[in-house]
């Protein structure tokens, strides 16, 4: 049985917030040093497991995150701007083509919420 805290309740929220990528210093900060960091990298790690976030690792060897929110449909997709960093959840039947030729014609299986288009946003054209 998993118990939502407090404190992860406040972790979630900040995540949430930032809409762009974030680091667990991010999240450290901004909660004022108020959350222990052994609490936020397990609750990072669960969120992880659970396919909601995005990792990746810079040239200086930080580790970055991203949220994606959950989505119970099949067909979406998410757009990343690559200036702003801002992260775009999209539900179009569109994408089910995308993956059924993919799969059909390359013989690989998406991971169906980690389906992420770089480009430029309209703000930052």
């Amino acid at each position: 049985m998993v118990y939502n805290t407090k404190q992860k309740d406040k972790i979630l929220d900040i995540i949430k917030s930032y809409n762009k990528e974030f680091t667990i210093k991010d999240i450290y900060n901004d909660l004022n040093k108020k959350v222990g960091l052994t609490t936020i990298y397990r609750f990072i790690d669960k969120l992880d497991v659970d396919n909601l976030l995005i990792k990746s690792i810079d040239n200086n060897n930080i580790t970055h995150y991203e949220y994606l929110e959950k989505c119970d449909n099949d067909n979406h997709f998410y757009l990343k701007c690559d200036k702003c960093k801002k992260i775009i959840h999209v539900d179009c039947d569109c994408i089910g083509d995308l993956k059924s030729h993919i799969s059909n014609e390359h013989k690989f299986k998406l991971n169906d919420n980690k389906i992420i288009i770089n480009g430029i946003c309209d703000k930052c054209k």
